[in-house]
C-alpha cells in the first residue's frame, strides 16, 4: 500500500514566498483610474503565481506530489470591484506555466473554497455567491489546463434541520455547471455533518469523498473507521482516494489543528488503513505546513511495517 503525503498552500521553509498577497477593497478604491486599478491587481496576482510556481519547484525537490493551492491566488477575484477583469487571459502565460509544470511532474493539485461557500444555504444570495466562488476556482484550474484538479467543499450548514439541509444540497448540486460538478469532492466536518452523513450524500450523487480523520474523531456515530474508509475509497472509483489528516491542538481545544502531526496517532491510523490495503494520498493539515510533513516523515522512519520511499511517500 503506497501513501503519498502533501501539505496546504504555503511553505515555512521558503522565505518571502506567499502566494496569497492581496489588497483590500478600501485601498483599491483609493485608486481612481480603472486601468491603474487593474495594473495593481495584475502585479499582485503575477507575484502570487510566481510564488506558487516557486512552491511547486520546492515540492518537486522534496518529492511532494500532493498540494493544495491557496484560494487567494487572485485577489478580490469574486468581488464586484474586479468585474470585467479577465485575469486568466491577462496572465495566461503564467497560468499555463503552472499547469504544465504540474502535469510534467505528475502532481496532484486541489483547492478548498472558503467556509462561506455553502451549496445548501436557504438564502438565494448566499447560494449565488457560493456558485461564483466555485466558478472562480474552476476557472483557475481550467486556465492551468488541469482537468483532474479537485475542489474540496463541506456540505454546509444545518439551518435547523439536518435532513432538510442534506436534501437542499442534493437539490442544489445539479444546478452547478458540469465543469464545476466534475471537480467537487465532499468532506465531513467536525460540527454538522459526520462522515456517515457525507458518505450517504456522495453515494447518492456519485461524488468522491475525502475522509477528514480529525473531523471524524470530533463528530461520529461510533462507526468502525476501517469499514467507513473502505466505503469512502469506493466513491473514488478508479482514481486514487485522498484523506485529510491533522492532530488536535490540545485536549481542551480539540477541534483546532496542532502545529505538527502526532506520529503515534498517524501510525495507528495507517495500521487501520492497511486493513483496506488500497493506495491513497494524505493532505496534511498542520500549522507548520511542509515542515510538519517533513517532521512526520522523519518520525515514521524505522517503524515496523513502514518503508520510506522519499521525503513524502511511504509503503506499508
Amino acid at each position: 500500500m503506497r501513501v503519498r503525503l502533501g501539505y496546504v498552500a504555503m511553505s515555512l521553509v521558503l522565505e518571502k514566498c506567499s502566494p496569497s498577497k492581496t489588497i483590500t477593497v478600501k485601498n483599491l478604491e483609493k485608486i481612481q483610474d480603472q486601468e491603474a486599478r487593474i495594473n495593481r491587481l495584475r502585479r499582485i496576482t503575477a507575484e502570487n503565481l510566481q510564488n506558487c510556481l516557486r512552491l511547486l519547484y520546492h515540492n518537486k525537490a522534496h518529492h511532494v506530489r500532493v498540494f493544495r493551492i491557496t484560494s487567494r491566488l487572485v485577489p478580490l477575484a469574486t468581488h464586484p470591484i474586479t468585474t470585467g477583469w479577465d485575469y486568466t487571459a491577462d496572465l495566461k502565460a503564467e497560468f499555463v506555466k503552472l499547469g504544465t509544470f504540474v502535469r510534467e511532474n505528475n502532481m496532484r493539485l486541489s483547492s478548498h473554497p472558503d467556509h462561506f461557500t455553502l451549496i445548501n444555504s436557504p438564502k438565494p444570495e448566499v447560494l449565488k455567491a457560493s456558485l461564483r466562488d466555485l466558478e472562480y476556482h474552476q476557472k483557475v484550474f481550467d486556465s492551468m489546463g488541469l482537468n483532474d484538479a479537485e475542489m474540496v467543499i463541506h456540505v454546509g450548514g444545518l439551518y435547523g434541520s439536518r435532513d432538510t439541509s442534506i436534501q437542499r444540497f442534493k437539490d442544489n448540486f445539479p444546478t452547478l455547471t458540469p465543469s464545476v460538478r466534475q471537480r467537487i469532492v465532499l468532506e465531513n466536518d467536525d460540527k454538522s455533518f459526520s462522515a456517515a452523513d457525507v458518505l450517504d450524500i456522495c453515494t447518492d450523487l456519485d461524488i468522491p469523498m475525502v475522509l477528514d480523520v480529525h473531523h471524524h474523531q470530533c463528530l461520529n456515530h461510533g462507526e468502525n473507521i476501517c469499514t467507513l474508509l473502505e466505503k469512502v475509497f469506493d466513491t473514488w472509483h478508479q482514481k486514487i482516494p485522498k484523506i485529510h489528516f491533522s492532530s488536535p491542538k490540545s485536549e481542551k481545544n480539540c477541534r483546532a489543528h496542532a502545529d505538527d502531526i502526532d506520529p503515534v496517532e498517524f501510525y495507528e491510523f495507517l495500521l487501520k488503513a492497511k486493513e483496506v490495503n488500497k493506495d491513497f494520498d494524505v493532505m496534511i493539515e498542520a500549522k507548520n505546513k511542509d515542515v510538519a510533513l517533513f517532521n512526520l516523515m522523519k518520525n515514521l522512519e524505522g517503524l515496523t511495517g513502514i518503508s520510506v520511499v522519499d521525503e513524502a511517500e511511504i509503503v506499508i
